[in-house]
Formats: structure tokens, sequence, C-alpha cells
């Protein structure tokens, strides 16, 4: 197997290379759903990530990796924000050159907290929700995606999580639901939950809209997430298979190690994950 090393060195950048040199990738239009099929997959950010960094930090650390996808949570941009307020937000990050693409993780405990979520993307301007509504909220969140034309990308949590705990717990309650209604998966809660990343983005490629990576140190219930290229999930393989499938999502970094100093983490994911695209391009 290509060792570690190499991935990164086909990058062409070191831990830091990106923000050292300038490059960023161009940020995708509002309203495009991911890449054109056979592009190199692209890498976002999950606004989890973010969680402990305030905005314009946060801003400055995606510039600095050349990373241009955001994936938004609700610490930026609060969900019953005046329409006014979103959309002074998205125009910050556009203004750096940085797009959102999805808003998310919501939760959804009532069908208001629904509504709030569809009317949030709306003014967000994105056609994707990354979400974990109620079980029985499932046919009420199908009839708002097809009222908005927004995709509903339910998010697996692992296996404390009551209500998606894998991805299969996911795709088992949506895949007679309209084709708008898919799956976020986070590929370090799906293998806590027992799951294999590589064969759930076989089984379930129609509904994978958008994607949380991570590595684990060891395969357990209760392992902890790490760098990409430092543990044991097989990211090359998970490319592989995305590559397979044509996959036009995002691959959404979500560190979740310092997280009051995520940067290097983001760096050397970001790098060791851009490696892998190149080499096995």
């Amino acid at each position: 197997m290509t060792s570690r090393r190499k991935f990164v060195q086909a990058a062409g950048l070191s831990v830091f290379g990106a923000g050292l040199t300038g490059w960023r990738q161009p940020a995708a239009s509002p309203g495009e759903t991911g890449m054109p099929k056979g592009a190199p997959l692209m890498v976002g950010i999950a606004g989890y990530t973010f969680t402990k960094i305030p905005v314009d930090t946060g801003i400055s650390m995606m510039k600095r990796v050349g990373i241009t996808e955001l994936s938004i949570k609700d610490k930026y941009c609060p969900l019953d924000s005046p329409p006014e307020t979103i959309h002074a937000v998205v125009e910050k990050f556009r203004g750096n050159g940085i797009h959102i693409y999805a808003a998310g993780v919501i939760y959804m405990k009532t069908e208001q907290e629904v509504d709030r979520a569809f009317e949030y993307g709306k003014n967000m301007g994105v056609d994707l929700i990354v979400c974990a509504p109620n079980p029985e909220l499932l046919s009420y969140t199908e009839q708002k995606v097809k009222g908005y034309n927004i995709r509903a990308a339910i998010h697996n949590h692992g296996p404390e999580d009551k209500l998606y705990p894998s991805p299969a717990d996911v795709y088992n309650r949506i895949k007679n639901m309209d084709a708008r209604v898919g799956l976020c998966l986070d590929i370090g809660h799906a293998v806590r939950a027992g799951a294999d990343p590589v064969k759930v983005v076989g089984d379930y490629a129609p509904r994978i809209f958008d994607l949380h990576i991570k590595d684990l140190a060891v395969v357990s219930k209760v392992a902890k997430p790490i760098e990409l290229g430092r543990g044991v999930l097989d990211i090359p393989g998970l490319v592989k298979a995305l590559n397979r499938i044509g996959y036009t999502g995002r691959c959404s970094i979500e560190h979740e190690m310092d997280m009051n100093d995520p940067l290097p983490g983001i760096a050397e994911s970001a790098g060791y994950f851009r490696g892998v695209v190149k080499t096995l391009g």
C-alpha cells in the first residue's frame, strides 16, 4: 500500500503549504450541488470544527489551508436569525472567497423546528441541509424537501445516538422517500457503529449527499477522532469508492481534537486527503 508520506508528498504541499503559497481552490457558485462528475473530490469544512473559534478566525484558518467550502453550523449564524442577518453572514464568507454549501447539523424535534430549518436554508441560499430530525418527523421533513427543493442529508452519529447510530439506520428509514432525502455519511461515527464506510458508499451511493471525514486511532465504539492519515480508517479505499460512484459532493473535514486550536489538525488532514485524491486520481 502506498505510504502516508507519499500521499502527502503527492499533494504538492506540506502541512501548511497551501497557506504559505497563497493557493486556494476556486469557490463554487451559490446553488451548485457539487463538482462535475470526474472532477477531483472537493475538500470542505464541517462547521462543528469551529465550535470554539470566532468567525473571523475561522475564515482566516480556511484561507490559510486553501479550503473554500463550508457547511455552516448555527454558532456562526443562529437558526432564528432574521433573513437580513443570514444574508450578511453569507456575504461575509463570500467576500472572503468561501462558499457556504450547506447548513447543519440541524436537530429537529418538532414540526416548527423543521419549518425553521428549511426557511433558514432558503435564506442561506443552500440546496442542502445536514440534519437529524426525530424519526416521527421524517415524512414531514420529506414534504418540506419537496416544497423547498432543498435536499436533506441525515447525519449518522454513532453508537451513543438513539436516533441514527449507523448509516443503515438512516438508509432503512429513507430509502423509499423522495430522492432528495439522503445521508450525510460521518465515516468516524459509522465505523464506531460497526459499519464499513467503503461498503456504505457502494451500497447507498445515490443517497450520499455529504461526507464528514476524520480518522480513528482504533476500531472501537469509544474511539476518539484523530487527524486523517494517522489512524486505521481506509481513506484510500474510501476515495476509490467515491470515485467509482462519481461522487460530486464535498468531503468535509470535521476536526474534533484540539478545538481551541484546530488549524494544525485541519491542515494536516487536508494535506493528507488531497495527497490521496491526487495519487488515486
